[in-house]
């Protein structure tokens, strides 16, 4: 038999999968990566870092999946959209205000250029269109505006840019081939005109003081693309031998991590629904909403229309919340009784969010409708989409004078709603610009969290499918090694066969839907009060 291998590189951990042709997983081994933050919204990695964690995580998959590295035939990388900066000889080039040489990785999560955001909106650009009417300080360009204006030594040092997914690529074989996932979707690249750089807009460059950029025919951040799933070269004798593979095997031009996400589950064999009503849901620190589309559709707030991004021929839509799984857990670390129950919860070898769902069972038969008069505004690190303002922050609504395990579990159950709620406001901004939604196909950390799923279900409106498949994210990665390798002819062909099962949530009706179109009322009050708030302080400020 032959094996594929997919890498996936999140913002804790470097995990690799082992797969069959079939999609069968057959192994899993993750390596933590650590995070520095020497300031307030900084959030640096790094890439030296990052690779020996790919490489323990990538040995140990083999060895547990008991079978030889002669039998995996095709690599395929994902990561999260994180800018990595390095020298004409792949050295590390340093992001770190203190000049620490190897931080040389800024993560998406990073704020710090949310200043350079907020110019680049004013100054405009046609490009500008296909991500929302706004560029966000997560993106590789207000990074760079940043960078080059703060650390000018850096700066003249750095030879090549990359988006992290880019780098893994080229670590692995040498190649400066970017995927066309990463740069039309971080970098403002317009992948519909064209792969060979036709795609840049140099004028746009350029009024955002980053004219170096075009120097070379785009050679610092990618004059050559490929679409997911083209062979962008092989493994290099080095790479093989860190990885613990063989060298020479097909290496695939990468994606970003949820888009390997969703490429891991929209292909799901149940229910009838076309992949264009599907919403690909990757929920984990982050969530993203992904949806294609066989024609561009422009939403205000919604990064895109991207072209050829995962599937060669469909525009995808991708909306977000800049904190999910991070969000709960933050709500859950704040609260006074969360100490106590991590005590227990180590003592009973559970995790904490199970207890707290515990809690929720037996304060009442239905525990939908306990968090009645507890309301959470959810942006606590900004709103992504649809709202697209990175400044925003969270509240909570309804707090007593108990701080208990009862009072805990309330916020909890707040917050997971208050995000199903963000889930449904992207939604209805997709609709109202042509898409037709229905059906949620959740992946990522939080779609083994049943409590999630169903409140998604429920204040959307729109059923759920869950992937028997434990690992999405490494399976699309998987679907990518496969074609690079030649198993199938294209995406859509590996996505049929591998795919695999899952199965159904479908939304309650009745005094549920009820009580979700009652809450989902004081959500939308709740960002419009917020934004009253803020320019109320403005004025007072000036």
């Amino acid at each position: 038999m032959t094996f594929f291998i997919g890498i996936d590189v999140g913002t804790g951990s470097a995990r690799a999968g082992v797969f069959d042709s079939e999609g069968n997983l057959k192994s899993t081994s993750a390596q933590t990566i650590e995070t520095y933050r020497p300031l307030e919204n900084f959030a640096q990695q790094s890439s030296a870092d990052i690779w020996e964690a790919v490489c323990t995580a990538t040995k140990t998959a083999i060895a547990d999946a008991n079978i030889s590295s002669s039998e995996i035939v095709g690599v395929g990388f994902d990561a999260t959209c994180s800018l990595v900066v390095t020298d004409a000889s792949d050295g590390p080039v340093s992001v770190d205000p203190a000049g620490l040489a190897h931080q040389n990785v800024m993560l998406w999560m990073d704020h710090r250029a949310i200043e350079d955001a907020n110019e680049i909106n004013a100054i405009g650009g046609s490009v500008l269109k296909h991500v929302g009417g706004r560029i966000s300080p997560e993106m590789e360009l207000p990074k760079l505006r940043w960078m080059k204006r703060e650390l000018p030594q850096s700066w003249k040092n750095a030879a090549q840019f990359w988006d992290l997914p880019d780098w893994l690529v080229h670590r692995a074989t040498n190649s400066f081939t970017r995927s066309l996932c990463s740069t039309v979707c971080k970098w403002t690249y317009l992948g519909h005109k064209g792969f060979a750089g036709e795609g840049w807009d140099d004028d746009f460059l350029s009024s955002i003081g980053l004219e170096d950029l075009v120097a070379d025919e785009h050679a610092s951040i990618g004059s050559t693309l490929a679409v997911p799933g083209e062979r962008c070269g092989v493994l290099t004798e080095q790479s093989a031998a860190e990885l613990g593979l063989v060298a020479g095997i097909a290496v695939s031009a990468s994606l970003i991590d949820a888009y390997a996400g969703a490429l891991g589950t929209l292909g799901l064999d149940i229910g009838e629904s076309p992949i264009d009503s599907r919403l690909a849901v990757i929920a984990g620190t982050s969530t993203c909403h992904i949806a294609f589309n066989p024609k561009p559709i422009f939403v205000s707030g919604v990064w895109g229309p991207y072209f050829g991004v995962t599937l060669p021929d469909m525009w995808a839509l991708e909306g977000g919340q800049s904190a999910a799984g991070a969000l709960m857990d933050a709500v859950v670390a704040r609260h006074s009784a969360s100490v106590p129950l991590a005590i227990e919860a180590k003592k009973q070898g559970k995790r904490i969010s199970d207890l707290i769902e515990d809690r929720l069972t037996s304060m009442a038969e239905e525990t939908a409708f306990l968090a009645s008069t507890r309301h959470v505004q959810p942006d606590f690190h900004g709103n992504r989409s649809p709202l697209a303002e990175p400044w925003r922050k969270g509240a909570v609504v309804g707090l007593g004078m108990s701080a208990d395990l009862d009072d805990l579990a309330l916020d909890y159950l707040a917050t997971i709603q208050a995000l199903a709620y963000g889930t449904r406001h992207i939604i209805e901004e997709m609709r109202a610009q042509g898409a037709v939604i229905n059906t949620l196909v959740m992946s990522g950390g939080l779609a083994r969290n049943t409590l999630y799923v169903r409140e998604h279900a429920d204040a959307t409106g729109c059923r759920v499918l869950v992937p028997d498949q434990q690992e999405p994210v490494l399976l699309g990665c998987a679907m990518l090694g496969a074609v690079a390798a030649g198993e199938f002819n294209d995406l859509r062909q590996a996505m049929k066969v591998m795919s695999g099962q899952g199965h159904m949530v479908e939304p309650r009706q009745g005094s549920i839907n009820n009580y979700h179109n009652n809450k989902y009322k004081v959500f939308r009050k709740m960002q419009d009060d917020y934004s009253e708030y803020n320019a109320m302080m403005m004025t007072k400020e000036k």
